[in-house]
């Protein structure tokens, strides 16, 4: 991960749970939009028209930080109660 060069200003914190889920909606004549559902509030990605190389770079980068996200959660998970699960 590259190091911020702008002080942040404000944080939103969202926590994973039963409600959350992300959705990917792809259209045929428009940029696409990625829903991040967290109960009652939602995030959608997407692009100011259309699409350069910045926004594939980002769509890239999310992708390579989810993944990693994935494997730090599995590594931390402890298993479900009847004995299947990941090992931590």
């Amino acid at each position: 991960m590259t190091r911020r060069r702008t002080p942040r200003n404000s944080v939103i914190r969202l926590t994973t749970g039963r409600a959350a889920r992300t959705l990917n909606h792809p259209f045929a004549r428009r940029e696409p939009v990625l829903a991040l559902d967290f109960g009652a509030t939602s995030v959608l990605v997407t692009t100011n028209g259309p699409v350069t190389f910045e926004d594939l770079e980002f769509a890239r980068q999310l992708a390579r930080e989810s993944y990693r996200f994935a494997r730090s959660l599995e590594r931390s998970f402890h298993g479900l109660p009847d004995g299947k699960g990941v090992a931590a």
